[in-house]
């Protein structure tokens, strides 16, 4: 993971880093990487969780196995 320093920073900037991540609960540093992540459309939770979390809210799906039509192929060794 990396990392970042970042110098000559205005206090008033800084101040405002402060005041955002108290409203949304977080660090200083925490709301800076939400802010970068968010500017280089980083998702902020991992897609395929988030799918199986919305998906498991509905609960299994039973679907009945189609019949099969097609006669079966020779195997050729």
């Amino acid at each position: 993971m990396g990392a970042l320093t970042i110098r000559q920073l205005d206090e008033r900037t800084y101040a405002r880093l402060q005041t955002l991540a108290a409203e949304h609960g977080r660090t200083v540093e925490a709301e800076v990487r939400a802010i970068l992540d968010a500017a280089v459309d980083v998702p902020e939770e991992n897609f395929l969780l988030a799918l199986h979390a919305a998906m498991s809210e509905v609960g299994d799906v039973n679907l009945p196995p189609e019949p099969r039509i097609d006669p079966p192929r020779p195997v050729d060794l």
